[in-house]
């Protein structure tokens, strides 16, 4: 894999998994030129097949551990 490739978007609510329709972190970019969108879990799942045929893969999968500095007012 290489970072050699066209800048890719930030994912967002709206980039849904190609397997499940969750949320997406990963984008796969595909040797073919395709791309392939994948919730964490079915990134987990499916890395080491995944990775044979991807050219880059941006993974946004970090996201999910971060916390907000403040909560909304109302909510614990």
């Amino acid at each position: 894999m290489t970072g050699t490739l066209a800048p890719t978007q930030p994912l967002t609510a709206a980039d849904r998994c190609d397997r499940c329709g969750a949320q997406a972190y990963v984008r796969v970019l595909l040797n073919s030129g395709g791309e392939l969108l994948f919730c964490a879990h079915h990134m987990r799942k499916h890395d080491e097949e995944i990775r044979k045929i991807a050219a880059d893969i941006q993974d946004e999968t970090g996201r999910l551990q971060e916390t907000p500095a403040t909560s909304p007012d109302g909510e614990l």
